[in-house]
């Protein structure tokens, strides 16, 4: 058995840690606000921190506050989101910050409840922003918590079962300290993804090795109980690549869905490409091709489906006015492949990599940039 830690000497030996070895420079602990904590906590959902770093710094640069973001388009706001995936992210960042405007005078409500009240904001991320930002004693339960507080207490189960979470919440709600309530959240997210990590935990350096029953038991990578496992069903889907002298058509998606209110060429659903789609996509608006190329395939992975994309590249003897009814426009690849450039758009991540794929079949035959 364990030794027993009561909730006193659990908040001290974690923040005698973090004090020595938690990490306290990246950049959104610095000029520590609501609005900065909030962002961070919003890119850190699904994402490691070291990806997240160069996308959060280039975002406040452009949105030094939530006023910028709240005047900034969606449009503005998903280029700079573009490549960090689960877009529906930004886009309830950006509703968010207009709802702390209209409705909140531009300041961050100083209650856990109406944060979580927010788009996007749920209960973990509530209490993460107002105990760095505020100094509330608020408990959190983010990914790296559940981790720890599982192994520590031998929690069976996987977190997304509702009994499952309401035992971790109460624990997480007995240790959370009344004073340093800051440090104490930033510390059990630093413990979690630094020490107590998902495959390889480094128990000889955790404060708790002596009180983790995971660790005792000898399989402290068992907890917390993973996701019911389901295969990922496999989607095919053509993207028509349609390009003229450097430039190339993109299609804006509807505000949901998967990629939501991002841009895209246009997409064949249920297509595994070829020539053949293309002549009849082309055909129905009466438009003729001078090449017709079909490119290699690449799979890009969502959280619920595997989509296997057959890109075509399509080059057009001349530029047509109106190709579709909705948002759409033409776009210089080497501008695309340079964001910051003023040609902002969102792109996911798979375009993104068509775009630098065309570029490089194009640039010899491309004018000086």
């Amino acid at each position: 058995m364990p030794k027993p830690i009561t909730p006193k000497k659990f908040q001290q030996d974690l923040l005698t840690w973090f004090d020595q070895h938690g990490r306290h420079d990246l950049p959104w602990q610095q000029d520590i606000n609501p609005y900065r904590v909030w962002v961070s906590e919003i890119m850190l959902q699904q994402t490691q921190v070291s990806a997240v770093i160069p996308y959060y710094q280039r975002f406040m640069q452009s949105f030094p506050t939530v006023q910028a973001l709240a005047a900034a388009t969606q449009d503005e706001v998903l280029a700079h989101w573009s490549g960090l995936g689960y877009y529906a992210r930004a886009r309830n960042l950006h509703k968010c910050a207009q709802t702390v405007v209209n409705q909140h005078g531009g300041e961050f409500p100083a209650d856990v409840e109406a944060l979580a009240e927010l788009p996007g904001i749920g209960r973990s991320t509530a209490g993460a922003i107002a105990s760095i930002s505020m100094g509330l004693v608020a408990p959190i339960l983010d990914g790296n918590v559940k981790r720890v507080l599982a192994r520590i207490h031998a929690v069976a189960g996987w977190p997304g079962q509702t009994a499952v979470a309401n035992q971790l919440w109460e624990i997480a709600e007995r240790y959370t300290p009344e004073s340093r309530s800051g440090d104490y959240t930033q510390a059990m997210m630093d413990l979690g993804a630094t020490l107590c990590t998902r495959s390889r935990p480094a128990c000889e350096r955790c404060p708790f090795t002596r009180h983790c029953t995971a660790r005792l038991q000898g399989n402290p990578t068992d907890y917390p109980g993973k996701k019911p496992r389901k295969e990922k069903p496999e989607r095919q889907a053509t993207l028509l690549l349609i390009e003229h002298d450097g430039e190339l058509y993109l299609e804006q998606r509807p505000a949901t869905g998967i990629w939501g209110g991002l841009w895209i060429p246009p997409q064949l659903e249920g297509d595994d490409g070829g020539e053949a789609s293309a002549q009849e996509w082309l055909a129905a608006r009466d438009l003729s091709a001078t090449e017709i190329q079909p490119l290699p395939p690449m799979r890009h992975t969502f959280s619920h489906f595997h989509l296997d994309i057959h890109p075509v590249w399509i080059t057009l003897p001349k530029k047509p006015t109106q190709v579709a009814e909705g948002p759409s426009g033409w776009y210089k690849l080497r501008q695309l492949d340079r964001p910051r450039s003023g040609q902002d758009l969102g792109l996911p991540a798979p375009i993104a990599k068509l775009v630098k794929q065309l570029l490089a079949l194009k640039e010899p035959l491309l004018a000086p940039y």
